[in-house]
């Protein structure tokens, strides 16, 4: 079984479109997000389109339409506590030394 996989110029896209319905959905113009987000209304539009767009804009424009739950379903955050980290240790260890054949 085969999977199909997105090329980034397919996720920068569908991203793209996401980001604009939720800003539609919203009522924002980009002009407006683009304020503020604190982003150049082009970024925005390259962000949209799905033409490259750095991920500070990203992060930026997620944070002004209130959605970074987005941004935590790509990096959740995990807490261990320190007594799970202690039982979690294992010992450490050394790689060895290669032995030298004697003949």
């Amino acid at each position: 079984m085969s999977k199909s996989f997105k090329t980034v110029a397919e996720w920068e896209v569908e991203l793209g479109d996401q980001i604009r319905e939720s800003r539609l959905r919203d009522n924002i113009s980009q002009i407006k997000l683009a304020e503020t987000a604190g982003v150049g209304l082009s970024a925005l539009k390259n962000l949209e389109t799905g033409n490259g767009a750095t991920l500070k804009t990203l992060i930026k424009v997620m944070r002004a339409l209130g959605r970074t739950d987005w941004l935590e379903a790509i990096a959740p955050t995990f807490t261990i506590s320190p007594l799970q980290m202690a039982k979690s240790k294992r010992p450490k260890m050394r790689a060895s030394s290669p032995r030298k054949v004697r003949d």
